[in-house]
């Protein structure tokens, strides 16, 4: 990606500005009160002054079977953004470019919050409290930030305000919630000794469980809670005392289910019990948070920072985990987890995106102190795609399963985007 433009014509940059206004200072003063500026304005990768900064173009690709939207945000300085967004994306390329036609083109990047809030605000009859509007809207903020590190020449975290800590702890969902006892053991197991992860995550809820009450009825049967605790405790001895272990129920079960199940996997110490019940009823999580010792985590499906402010006052969780690639953008996330701080809760976002989505979210986590464990997928050692679609340095994770905060201008890794074309969904229009 080209960072710097020598091409006669360009507007004043910064370095000429500094040139022009030393001139008439002795050159005693300019080789010391200026001279270390000059030194720094120097470095600074620039092609012409930031505030000259305008986005041109918002292209956009979808894969996954739409899925995932990726999106690269145009400057008129050759700096290009990137971004992901997930699950509500679906029949979303009108959306992105109506956003970008309404909102980004022709402004100037540097301005997130505003541009974010201006989207917002577009959107308030059209969606924007929730749901597919803010996942696109997320991907679009989510490549400001990129760009504007780049621009700027700092890693995203830094311009969040610096980081805690270098490097993101992970957890490996490894889904599986048909598996036998054993496999699901054995599975954990290998999450461990293969890839050195200190924590796993496996889904219990089961649709076709032949033991449901019936498609609909989202009860809980006996049978099928003796199966969930017998999967469980598979994990608990494969993987022994020290690692943590996630539970996920996908919001499928009724309040009372919710109580069973939380109470009947008390012996098996998980760091949490994911969603038990739907997002739209954080009444629910309270109660069924009061009723065990089982840690409560919700938030995946709750949007913006103002949907978190309920759960949050009513004691809904003892763990918050907002998707950063839907929730409304990586400042959203940042304002989201520093709500959470005042409430004393730990912070541990959802993420099911690509590299791209999961190293958005680790400069988040790297710039709040409340921060206790990001998601990760299986899929990422299974699938060369999630390979091939991106371009990195370096290895994934470290060996103890942790993801290394990038220290590039921007996120640090970008879209790949030839790569990415024979994986793009038929029918739609690929970063055109």
């Amino acid at each position: 990606m080209k960072l710097f433009s020598s091409s006669v014509g360009k507007k004043t940059s910064r370095r000429s500005f500094l040139s022009r206004t030393t001139l008439g200072i002795s050159g005693a003063l300019l080789a010391t009160s200026y001279n270390g500026l000059a030194c720094s304005i120097e470095k600074t990768p620039k092609s012409s002054a930031p505030s000259d900064l305008k986005i041109t173009a918002v292209k956009c690709g979808f894969i996954r079977n739409e899925h995932s939207l990726f999106v690269k945000i145009y400057t008129n300085q050759d700096i290009v953004g990137h971004g992901q967004g997930v699950d509500g994306v679906y029949g979303t390329y009108h959306v992105v470019h109506h956003l970008a036609k309404n909102h980004l083109i022709g402004k100037n990047p540097l301005n997130i919050n505003r541009l974010q809030e201006e989207m917002r605000r577009g959107g308030l009859f059209k969606g924007a409290q929730a749901g597919m509007y803010v996942c696109v809207m997320t991907a679009l903020e989510t490549a400001l930030w990129d760009l504007v590190g780049k621009a700027l020449g700092l890693p995203v975290y830094q311009l969040m305000g610096g980081k805690f800590r270098d490097k993101i702890r992970v957890y490996c969902d490894t889904a599986g919630s048909r598996l036998e006892p054993q496999e699901m053991g054995r599975r954990a197991k290998e999450d461990v000794d293969k890839y050195g992860f200190t924590a796993v995550k496996f889904d219990i809820d089961d649709r076709q469980d032949p033991n449901k009450l019936d498609l609909y009825n989202w009860s809980v049967s006996i049978p099928e809670l003796r199966r969930m605790e017998d999967q469980i405790a598979a994990v608990r001895e494969a993987v022994g005392p020290n690692i943590d272990i996630c539970v996920d129920c996908h919001g499928r079960f009724d309040e009372a289910s919710g109580m069973k199940i939380a109470k009947a996997l008390e012996p098996y110490n998980l760091m949490w019990l994911e969603e038990p019940v739907p997002a739209e009823v954080p009444e629910s999580y309270a109660r069924i948070r009061e009723s065990t010792t089982t840690p409560i985590c919700g938030g995946e499906n709750w949007y913006l920072t103002y949907g978190f402010r309920h759960p949050f006052e009513i004691g809904a969780v003892d763990v918050i985990m907002p998707d950063l690639q839907k929730c409304g953008g990586l400042g959203e996330g940042l304002r989201i987890a520093n709500l959470a701080n005042t409430y004393n809760t730990p912070f541990a976002p959802h993420m099911v995106a690509s590299y791209l989505g999961a190293i958005s979210s680790a400069h988040v986590c790297a710039a709040v102190p409340n921060f206790l464990i990001l998601e990760w997928q299986i899929y990422f050692h299974e699938s060369e795609m999630f390979k091939e679609i991106v371009n990195f340095e370096g290895d994934f994770l470290t060996k103890d399963g942790y993801i290394p905060v990038p220290n590039k201008p921007g996120l640090g890794v970008e879209i790949n985007e030839e790569a990415m074309r024979k994986y793009a969904t038929p029918g739609i229009p690929f970063f055109e």
